[in-house]
């Protein structure tokens, strides 16, 4: 894993009305919210400065006496890196500084998977970061909801789809059952992100793409527009996110078992 010897700050989009779970960042897990699990996650990576991005004061008074800031943000924001950008501009940040966005629904995000993907913006001189971690199941392959990723020899990211990817054409022509042994490995993407926040402003103001709206992967957007991604393989395990109130049960199992 490369060296990361610049500071950087974590910004944390946490849309109060999620469609699949409403409040999703007040949502109680072990007894205290989600977005305040996030944010701890954030601070133990070592963040020079942490905020969250919200739309709703409720979420603003949850984190009040957690060292974290907020950015109070537009309701009608389309994503999470629109909302960001107006974070930006509200926390100050000049062009250079190293952002990391990390999603509101991640409370078990680890620490070192966060500074990994800081590491790898810095060390690519890439306006745009993320990770990746090996498929070991092939059901993953095929589940178009576990987004894979293609990259080249030097780390750069080449493509990003719901759809299994690579094609191991003799191997799947066998078998779909289990996972042929290739070259090139399966990779699943870690939907945690660095950028410099010039070029968090640059990205959110370009039109989607039409890969972005096949695939609905906002990250094929900068892919598009010929921008370079650079892809680090985790250091750390980043356990499932929280999107459904299913999701929240099994994150209080997995809770539970760490206690």
């Amino acid at each position: 894993m490369a060296e990361l010897n610049e500071s950087f700050v974590v910004a944390i989009p946490a849309r109060h009305d999620a469609s699949r779970l409403p409040g999703k960042p007040l949502r109680l897990l072990g007894g205290r919210p989600l977005v305040l699990h996030v944010a701890e996650r954030a601070l133990d990576a070592g963040a020079r400065e942490v905020w969250v991005a919200t739309d709703d004061e409720r979420v603003a008074r949850v984190l009040e006496g957690s060292g974290v800031q907020v950015a109070m943000t537009a309701a009608s924001h389309a994503s999470g890196s629109d909302r960001l950008a107006e974070c930006a501009g509200i926390a100050g940040w000049d062009d250079d500084t190293l952002v990391v966005n990390l999603q509101g629904d991640e409370p078990f995000a680890p620490p070192e998977g966060i500074r990994a993907v800081a590491a790898a913006l810095s060390a690519s001189g890439h306006p745009m970061a993320t990770l990746a971690t090996p498929i070991l199941e092939v059901e993953q392959v095929f589940d178009p909801n576990a987004v894979k990723l293609v990259m080249a020899a030097n780390g750069d990211a080449l493509y990003f789809s719901r759809a299994p990817l690579p094609w191991h054409r003799d191997g799947f022509a066998r078998s779909r059952e289990t996972l042929p042994e290739s070259a090139a490995p399966f990779l699943r993407h870690i939907g945690i992100y660095a950028y410099r926040a010039g070029f968090l402003r640059q990205f959110t103001a370009l039109p989607p793409g039409n890969l972005e709206r096949t695939e609905s992967l906002e990250q094929l957007r900068a892919l598009e527009a010929g921008f370079k991604i650079a892809v680090a393989l985790t250091p750390a395990e980043f356990p499932p996110g929280v999107d459904t109130p299913e999701d929240l049960e099994r994150a209080q199992r997995h809770l539970d078992g760490l206690a």
